[in-house]
Parts: structure tokens; C-alpha cells; sequence
């Protein structure tokens, strides 16, 4: 399959599951030429169809860190991870972000200091807690208004993304004015590049880049335009506000350390790819991602995995179980027939007698291939309660999503 055509059915699978976002998907179809870019750059994010869906927030060239509003241009909610030959950076530990020692308020305050004397408005930030701590906002020294950003994460300094982030495009597949490429004498390579937002002849927004990999395995990836957006703008001003020289000492700047310290070192590109049994709280986590509850807690152990969901209503536990079905292993007789040979059966009703007022909602499913997978759903935190609200945070139609999403089938391989 065409690389154009693959990114275009990665980001609509992305989706699937779940409500997609029009305007990411239309954007996305815009990038065209720079797509080989965008979908090598992605895999900061995670990787496989995950990656993809984050292609506006990991870094890609085609939209700078930042998307048209700073939040990014990520579908609406991720598919399942790949089950690949190999782990691709930024699964697993990365995923979890660092302990938060720089908050998403000193992100900010850090990249004003930076910044050339000016205003620096509709500030968005996050803090070291996230797996990708970042900044940006719309700076105006009185030239004009500009968007400016920066993100941190972590890759394999062994792995071929070290080399590949940081090394000039094919002029086949992106246009750009200018592309330089520094390393520099502590081993870390240095990319400082002048595209366009758009590779037509339309008088789209200047993009501006620099990018810092270090033998550390840091990557600071910045990101700047003539303009308060990247797309469906005029360009307020000539230039965007930092010449490259700036640009390159933004990013080479140690005040960036302790949040890109406080990142867990990202996993080997080459270490083995964990499935649902052997990881399933990184699945259930990226599943439950589409529903935008927040989390209060999550862990778990091989085949099980559990999150914790507070949406300010009382916090509710989701689990998940992935398992292989053993002889003597049977499926509820009175299990319901789906798409692709899949049984399903749907419970609800109280979690058990040591836990008083705790109702538990369970859909227990099976494949052809005989992997089990199980989601449950309380009204409490723990399995044994306290009750904290009267329903789970989850939907029973949303825990159905969850346990049938298509997306096993590539997992499991049917």
C-alpha cells in the first residue's frame, strides 16, 4: 500500500472506535508530500496506528508540535497498539510520563523567560507528570502575532529515531527553504529547518523548526510560525519571531533538564512487544483515552489491568482481563453471537456480599482463537468499595465499545 494511502487508513482506524475528529482527519489529508516525515516523526508518540493518531502533538513537521488552537490534532480516541516485532519508543514506561517535579505552570514560565522581551498570550502547558511535558503560546514582541512551542519527551539514543529526527527530509517528499544539520562536539544532533505549512502555491504560514536529540536520549522538538495558527490563516507578520540562531539556543537551553530528567528513560526500539496478556493496563489505559475521564489511578499485573476513573461524580474502577481460554474452560452457554464469530455476555448486578452497595457491570467476551477478554466497570474505587456514586463512570454501550472494539482482531490476528 501507498504510504500516503497507509497514513490516511492508520488515521481513520485511529477513530474508528470511537467519534473521529473532521477537522484532524481533513487536515491530515492536506499533508500530502510531507507524510513520510509526519509518520516517521509520530513514532515519538508511541508508534503504530497510536502514533499516527498523534501526529499533530509528537512533533510532526507537517503541523509543528502545536495544532491550529495548541492542543494538537490528535483523533478523537486512539485505536489498540500494534502487536508488532518490536516495542516502539514511547510505549510502556514513557507512557506514564515522570513524577511531575516541573509543574505545567513552570513549563510556561520557562519558555517566556526564553522568549525575546514581549507578550506571551493563550499560554497551554504541560508538566513532567505527562509523557510529553510542553509549552506554547502566541508571542507578540509588536510585529506581529506568532505561535510558539516546544515539547520534550524520550527516545532510544540507540534507536534509529535518534538519527532520523534530526536529519534533513528528501526535498521529494517535503519542501522546505532551508535545512541544516549540526552535530555537536557532546554527540547530540541538532536539526534547524524553515518549511511551509502547506507544500502548494498557496502563501501558507512559514513553519520554523529545531530539533535536539542527545546521546541521553532527550529529544527537544520547537516549533514556530507567522502566525497565531499554523493553517487557514494569513500570516500576521514576515517572519516568525526567533531567527534559527534563537531557535537553535531554545532548545539547547539546560532549564529544560530537570523536566526532561524527570522523563523515565524511553524503552529499547528493539526490546519485544508486550500483548494484552502480558500488558493489559497500557491497553486498557489507550482504550479508555477516547472517553476523556480523568484518571486517578491505574495498575496492574500481565493479563490484568485497572484504571481508576474520576469525572468529579465519585471515582469508579474499570478492569480488564485478557486471557487464553484452557481446557475444560467453558463460555457462558447463554452467550449473545457478534460480528466475526465473537460471544459476548453482559452482567449487572451487585459486586458480591463484602461489598455492600457496590454494583459491578461486566461484558465477559470470546474470539474464535479462544482469547478471552474481559471488562468490568464499578461504582467504587476498589472491588470492595466503598460505593462513591449510584452507576460506574462507564456507560454500559461504552464498556461494550471497549470489550468488542474491532481493533482486537488485529491484536489477536483474527
Amino acid at each position: 500500500m501507498p504510504l500516503e494511502d497507509e497514513l490516511g487508513e492508520a488515521l481513520r482506524s485511529a477513530g474508528a472506535a470511537f467519534t473521529p475528529d473532521p477537522q484532524a482527519l481533513v487536515a491530515a489529508g492536506e499533508r500530502r508530500g510531507r507524510r513520510l516525515v509526519a509518520r516517521r516523526r509520530a513514532a515519538v508518540a508511541g508508534g503504530s496506528v497510536l502514533a499516527l493518531a498523534l501526529v499533530g502533538t509528537a512533533g510532526a513537521w507537517t503541523g509543528g508540535l502545536i495544532g491550529d488552537d495548541g492542543r494538537g490534532e490528535a483523533a478523537a480516541a486512539p485505536a489498540l497498539p500494534s502487536r508488532g516485532p518490536a516495542r516502539p519508543p514511547g510505549d510502556g514506561p514513557q507512557e506514564r510520563g515522570g513524577t511531575g517535579a516541573v509543574t505545567a505552570a513552570q513549563m510556561s514560565q520557562i519558555l517566556k523567560s526564553l522568549l525575546p522581551a514581549g507578550q506571551l498570550t493563550q499560554s497551554e502547558s504541560r508538566g513532567s507528570d505527562s509523557q510529553g511535558p510542553m509549552a506554547t503560546g502566541v508571542f507578540d514582541e509588536g510585529k506581529g502575532q506568532a505561535r510558539i512551542g516546544i515539547m520534550l519527551t524520550r527516545i532510544d539514543p540507540a534507536g534509529g529515531m535518534f538519527k532520523e529526527m534530526t536529519t534533513c527530509p528528501d526535498r521529494r517528499n517535503v519542501a522546505f527553504d532551508s535545512c541544516k544539520e549540526e552535530k555537536l562536539p557532546d554527540g547530540s544532533r541538532l536539526l534547524l529547518i524553515q518549511t511551509h505549512d502547506y507544500d502548494d502555491d498557496r502563501k501558507s504560514v512559514k513553519d520554523w523548526r529545531a530539533t535536539l536529540a542527545t546521546p541521553q536520549g532527550f529529544l527537544v522538538d520547537a516549533s514556530e510560525h507567522n502566525a497565531p495558527q499554523s493553517k487557514k490563516v494569513s500570516p500576521t507578520r514576515a517572519e516568525p519571531p526567533l531567527p534559527m540562531d534563537r531557535m537553535k539556543a531554545l532548545v539547547l537551553s539546560d532549564k529544560w533538564r530537570p523536566a526532561l530528567e524527570d522523563l523515565p528513560p524511553a524503552p529499547s526500539e528493539n526490546s519485544p512487544a508486550k500483548g494484552p496478556e502480558e500488558d493489559a493496563e497500557m491497553f486498557l489505559a489507550t482504550l479508555l483515552r477516547g472517553y476523556e475521564i480523568p484518571v486517578a489511578d491505574r495498575g496492574g499485573d500481565g493479563g490484568y489491568g485497572y484504571v481508576v476513573l474520576d469525572d468529579g461524580k465519585g471515582r469508579s474502577l474499570v478492569e480488564l482481563r485478557v486471557q487464553r481460554r484452557t481446557a475444560g474452560d467453558d463460555f457462558p452457554a447463554d452467550a449473545t453471537a457478534q460480528p466475526g464469530g465473537v460471544h459476548a455476555k453482559v452482567t449487572q448486578g451487585p459486586a458480591g456480599e463484602n461489598a455492600p452497595g457496590v454494583v459491578r457491570w461486566t461484558v465477559d467476551t470470546e474470539r474464535p482463537n479462544g482469547e478471552r477478554i474481559t471488562v468490568s466497570a464499578y461504582n467504587a474505587p476498589k472491588q470492595t468499595g466503598p460505593a462513591s456514586r449510584t452507576a460506574p463512570a462507564l456507560t454500559l454501550e461504552q464498556l461494550k465499545e471497549v470489550a468488542l472494539n474491532r481493533h482486537w482482531k488485529d491484536v489477536f490476528g483474527r
